[in-house]
């Protein structure tokens, strides 16, 4: 029997390393999300929307706690979790929600970078201390390649060894390198979304009766490298691809050819958006299910002859966020400045819990139901030798390697134009500056 309280489902979409502009409302783009397109028809597209810091564990765990990054203890790849940490997820599972996740969470990412089973062949070591009821916690692309040489050290390698493909997966790994774009020798089902999609619906079919669920799909794409299936190939034309700006001396087809794959790859995760709708619909669950769709940062795709994240960079900063559900107003676009950060207080409010005193995060409810026009005035975000804040036009970085810089991205969305000095925006500057820590 599907969930018969007055709590929703919560269906958390969180793939790894999907930018902001790669979705079919882009009009400079050939890119078709249909699925995604039904979600923002029927919920709320935020299109002015950062992460707390874009890298994967700092963004994960700052979510996960509802902290900023000057206040989270993940300041890096190379850091764990606390697992006495209080997370959202915590909350919710000991609130009565039945909590699933599946996929890369990296939320022991330090564990993950060396050579031992950081995740258990089954995938389930650490997910009670993080607060989950149930999943699958799967090795990213790269700590699969690394960890798995000798033996499986997690289930998604295992899963491959048990059909006679992890030494195939990881020869074809060994051949990838910043660009390449060919396709994987992996059937269909073997692929590592298609497999972790399958993990996310069968823990759906598999929850509690009569309970409500929260269920977090951690996709490994559209990150690098640029693996796609054969049928996959075909879907666009490299040459229909914008070509990145700032692009340093590659050939063109290298560039547009990452461009070509990364686009399939966000298509097929639109592609299992549509199954998962259609499984709550048979479930009789989609109008009790808060949907939210979003990403941990984003990816440069050769802008500025930069890959992957960390910068500053809104291509790195900047990811879609779209949300539907039980009384979310529809066919909505929203300009507010926003952040990923404020996922925790949200599902939190969903589930009728308040946000903890120490949570830096804010429930976006109010917003979803029409009942509020504003929510934050300023978003930040940081890592590592810088931070930024943006308020949804205007973005200020103070950064030790490239000193204060200020864009207006409205006239200058590459942020080529750096107005720091220009005596006009000196107040803006100031104010901005004030949701800064003075030392970092």
């Amino acid at each position: 029997m599907p969930n018969q309280t007055d709590r929703p489902n919560i269906l958390f979409f969180f793939p790894d390393q999907l930018r902001f502009d790669w979705l079919s409302d882009n009009p400079e783009l050939p890119i078709r999300t249909p699925n995604l397109e039904r979600l923002q028809k029927a919920g709320i597209n935020f299109t002015h929307t950062i992460v707390a810091s874009p890298v994967c564990a700092p963004s994960r765990a700052t979510v996960a706690l509802g902290l900023e990054y000057d206040n989270c203890p993940v300041k890096g790849n190379g850091d764990n979790l606390p697992l006495d940490s209080t997370t959202f997820y915590k909350r919710l599972r000991d609130s009565g929600y039945h909590v699933m996740g599946c996929g890369k969470f990296d939320l022991n990412k330090a564990t993950c970078t060396a050579k031992q089973s950081a995740w258990g062949l089954d995938g389930k070591r650490f997910l009670d201390k993080w607060g989950f009821s149930d999943g699958i916690n799967n090795e990213g692309k790269g700590d699969g390649r690394s960890s798995g040489q000798e033996k499986p050290q997690g289930p998604y390698i295992q899963f491959l060894e048990d059909r006679g493909l992890r030494l195939i997966h990881l020869e074809d790994f060994s051949k990838r390198h910043k660009t390449a774009a060919f396709p994987t020798p992996l059937p269909e089902d073997a692929y590592c979304d298609n497999w972790i999609a399958q993990n996310g619906l069968d823990l759906i079919n598999a929850a509690p009766d009569g309970q409500p669920w929260f269920l977090q799909v951690n996709f490994n794409g559209p990150h690098g490298p640029w693996d796609i299936t054969e049928s996959m190939v075909d879907l666009y034309d490299a040459n229909d691809m914008p070509h990145p700006y700032g692009a340093g001396e590659l050939p063109a087809e290298e560039y547009l050819g990452v461009r070509r794959n990364y686009s399939a790859m966000v298509e097929n995760i639109d592609r299992w958006v549509g199954e998962y709708l259609c499984l709550l619909e048979k479930r009789g669950e989609l109008e009790n299910t808060l949907i939210v769709f979003s990403s941990d940062h984003g990816e440069m795709l050769g802008d500025r002859d930069e890959w992957g994240k960390s910068k500053p960079w809104h291509p790195s900063a900047g990811v879609p966020l779209i949300i539907s559900g039980p009384g979310v107003q529809q066919n909505v676009t929203c300009h507010l400045p926003t952040t990923i950060l404020d996922f925790p207080a949200t599902f939190l409010d969903y589930a009728g819990l308040d946000t903890p005193d120490d949570m830096d995060s804010r429930s976006f409810k109010a917003i979803l139901e029409g009942r509020a026009d504003n929510h934050r005035d300023v978003v930040i975000s940081g890592l590592n030798n810088w931070r930024l804040a943006y308020d949804g036009r205007f973005k200020l970085i103070r950064s030790k390697a490239l000193g204060t810089l200020f864009f207006d991205l409205e006239n200058d969305p590459q942020e080529t134009t750096n107005l720091a000095d220009d005596p006009a925006h000196a107040d803006r500057i100031r104010d901005l500056g004030a949701y800064l820590p003075e030392t970092f």
